[in-house]
């Protein structure tokens, strides 16, 4: 693996795991709970209108709403190091 690469590994792990937060808060998974008229809100009444009313817990709309108001915990932050890690050297490896 070339020295390219190797940058565009570490930057993309790195770059991957700091901007989780600033993505899911950008749809309206924030730290204060989900944003009004944010696409997260019409992810939250979809699954509500779908479960009966209610968010389920364990499905996606709980874990991105927990992951915005927590952050990534130490797996998660390892797998979405890993997933912005191999995209980057894929691409570095194909330019």
């Amino acid at each position: 693996m070339g020295l390219l690469t190797c940058i565009a590994v570490a930057a993309g792990a790195t770059g991957s795991v700091a901007l989780a937060p600033v993505a899911l808060g950008a749809i309206g998974f924030t730290s204060a709970g989900i944003a009004v008229s944010s696409y997260a809100a019409s992810m939250m009444s979809a699954a509500a209108v779908a479960n009966g009313g209610g968010v389920a817990a364990g499905s996606l709309v709980a874990i991105l709403q927990s992951v915005g108001m927590a952050g990534l915990s130490g797996p998660a932050s390892a797998a979405v190091a890993g997933a912005g890690g191999t995209v980057a050297g894929i691409i570095a490896a194909l330019v």
